[in-house]
């Protein structure tokens, strides 16, 4: 295993690179490349050409942390560029304290109060983009209208709900005024 590190790591590096186009996760990346390789060392011996095997593993790893990203971020991709969802966006990012955690349940309990209080074609259309993360495109066929409208039902329930929330001093602190 040492003796394949020493002869392909640059290589790996590089490859890395060339994928990522940067280095802080081209070195993420080929630390998850190593860690697979280690992990199906036992594969090693069936191996006829390692370097096309290493290649592979970091291909394929660059591809399913591709794919991860695309599919966490897809929701985010196709909304209009005009809508803020800092606030409807509280999937925490990392691991956080117990406190914080009671505290994101209650703006979120608040959140789906306030949303529950908007009218039916708003609140629908909120929670088809926000909850269950539906592209415009599936929100415009379910509903059956256009996208335009579609992004006119977001930005309309999206500043309702933000007026909403301003009016209520429970949530007031919440939101954040831009």
């Amino acid at each position: 295993m040492e003796n394949l590190y020493n002869e392909y790591n640059r290589y790996i590096y590089h490859l890395c690179l060339k994928l990522t186009r940067n280095k802080s996760e081209a070195e993420d990346l080929m630390q998850e490349v190593w860690l697979k390789v280690v992990r199906y060392e036992s594969s090693l011996g069936e191996v006829d050409h390692a370097k096309a095997w290493l290649t592979t593993i970091c291909m394929n790893t660059f591809r399913d942390r591709y794919r991860k990203n695309v599919r966490r971020s897809k929701h985010m991709a196709q909304q209009p560029k005009e809508l803020d969802i800092s606030l409807l966006d509280l999937i925490p990012a990392d691991e956080i304290g117990t406190e914080e955690l009671l505290e994101q349940q209650d703006v979120s309990q608040l959140l789906r109060m306030k949303i529950g209080e908007l009218d039916t074609i708003y609140r629908t259309t909120i929670v088809y983009f926000y909850v269950h993360q539906l592209s415009l495109i599936e929100i415009a066929e379910m509903m059956k209208v256009s996208i335009g409208t579609v992004k006119s039902r977001l930005f309309r329930g999206k500043q309702r709900l933000k007026d909403m929330l301003l009016a209520d001093d429970k949530t007031r602190e919440y939101v954040l005024t831009a």
